[in-house]
């Protein structure tokens, strides 16, 4: 894109008109009308849903519906066959909740954290919200799998459970009228659209405030337990953390890069219970991936289910309490212990 991906005060008496389509909703128009009222210059703003061109025409930012996408006047739909935008360093197409997130994200976030909009920490937050929170939602409209179809048939992979009953999604969906409601007014249904747009912003707000707030100062902590880790293992297998629940696989991934050998990877991460002096420690297998249930290295299979003196005797480590039955997890009343448990684990 030749413009700058920014948000500009647009300076608009009396307030802008926001248009998008009328009828059957989806969460990215409804993200997308939230996403633009969290800008001082959307907000107060006047929601107008239809499909009257005309009517459209008078709107100053249109979402999801006029099969136009130009931003410097302000449309931002992705249905026409033309469209092929997506994120940067991204191959997933963009719907209108991602569309309105390139041009406005960062500004959002700014005014949200409080951060300069052209800081090395919005960016990186830019980029973290959009690949766990909205690319998901650009995907789904746009009919995209999050795996190949084809490639899941050829190798014979069938899931084993449903997973798609509870997402953003359908939640939206579930706020449209059912099928054979009675006829509703157009009052009632821009009523569940606002509902579903407040929905889907609340999710948005939570999440910034989570990774704004929680994972990303957590990113120096694991940088500075990463630099220390040889100090806990001669082969830098061990990262101990000070601080209790503090997000550290992204973070940790992240460092470790593109490296596969088992040598050069962490396989265990301690950390304190809670911030109390007398906290008992936990030990946890890395996974393999981020999303994985495998470990890279799981707990051995001997003391998998036991604890306390029965998990002690095995071990031959005074103070365990317990090691979880499928062995990525574990713990012991001291950092000490902890440290013990991760030695024996990888010998």
């Amino acid at each position: 894109m030749g413009e700058e991906i920014m948000a500009k005060r647009l300076k608009l008496s009396p307030p802008p008109i926001i248009g998008t389509h009328n009828g059957h909703f989806h969460a990215d128009e409804a993200l997308a009308v939230y996403l633009l009222r969290m800008l001082p210059d959307y907000n107060p703003s006047t929601l107008l849903r239809t499909r009257d061109a005309a009517l459209l025409s008078t709107c100053h930012t249109v979402v999801d519906v006029g099969g136009v996408y130009d931003p410097k006047t302000h449309r931002y739909d992705h249905h026409q066959r033309s469209f092929s935008q997506t994120f940067p360093n991204r191959l997933t197409k963009l719907s209108s909740a991602g569309l309105v997130y390139l041009h406005f994200g960062k500004a959002i976030i700014a005014q949200h954290t409080s951060l300069l909009q052209d800081s090395d920490e919005v960016s990186v937050l830019f980029e973290k919200l959009y690949t766990e929170f909205v690319e998901a939602l650009d995907a789904h409209d746009n009919g995209i799998s999050a795996y190949d179809p084809t490639a899941l048939q050829e190798a014979g992979i069938k899931k084993r459970f449903s997973d798609g009953g509870v997402t953003l999604g359908s939640l939206v969906g579930d706020l449209n009228p059912k099928w054979n409601d009675p006829e509703e007014s157009m009052t009632a249904q821009d009523a569940r659209f606002l509902e579903a747009s407040q929905l889907m912003g609340s999710t948005f707000v939570r999440k910034l405030s989570y990774y704004s707030s929680s994972w990303l100062p957590a990113r120096s902590l694991v940088h500075a337990a990463y630099a220390q880790r040889f100090k806990y293992d001669a082969g830098g297998r061990v990262l101990v953390l000070e601080e209790s629940s503090a997000p550290w696989k992204d973070h940790l991934y992240t460092l470790e890069g593109t490296k596969t050998d088992a040598a050069d990877q962490v396989l265990f991460v301690l950390y304190p219970e809670s911030r109390a002096p007398d906290a008992k420690w936990r030990i946890q297998a890395v996974p393999v991936s981020k999303d994985s249930f495998e470990s890279r290295k799981a707990l051995p299979e001997a003391w998998r289910g036991l604890r306390d003196k029965e998990l002690d005797e095995v071990i031959g480590i005074p103070g365990c309490v317990f090691v979880h039955a499928a062995g990525f997890i574990g713990g012991n009343k001291t950092l000490d212990g902890v440290r013990a448990m991760a030695q024996k684990a990888i010998e």
